[in-house]
């Protein structure tokens, strides 16, 4: 299911194929390529951004947040987050995958690997408050 936002994890870019410099109009002459959304997340806060903005567009669609995820790990190295986070790079795919389910427990330790970490705003208002997730931090 493609859905419009700000990064497109299905959006498609042309590349023109054809070797000579006058411009081909032939279907055949361009080819599609994936966009891949990991090869662009190169900090932290990018990382951050692109989460927020599928939490803010889609908090209902839990498998597109999942691939989200999947999209930093890839960016800053399925392997390293994997070892980092304490899974196997294989039960982290899966887990991050269109099909994946993963556990709160998952999500968690994957975004601690990847220097992230969740906060809580209030829901349908403009407020800037956020409260972090960490209880030890509340207000008296």
């Amino acid at each position: 299911m493609m859905q419009p936002g700000l990064l497109n994890l299905t959006a498609y870019s042309e590349i023109n194929c054809n070797d000579t410099a006058t411009p081909s109009t032939s279907p055949d002459s361009a080819k599609l390529t994936p966009y891949d959304v990991a090869e662009h997340l190169r900090t932290t806060e990018e990382m951050a951004d692109y989460l927020d903005v599928w939490l803010e567009e889609y908090p209902d669609d839990v498998s597109g947040i999942a691939m989200a995820i999947g999209d930093l790990a890839r960016a800053k190295g399925m392997t390293q987050v994997a070892k980092d986070a304490g899974l196997s790079r294989e039960s982290l795919y899966r887990a991050l995958s269109i099909d994946g389910n993963p556990s709160l427990a998952t999500i968690l330790k994957v975004l601690q690997a990847l220097g992230l970490r969740l906060s809580v705003k209030v829901a349908g208002g403009d407020c800037e408050h956020s409260h972090s997730a960490d209880p030890h931090l509340q207000e008296p």
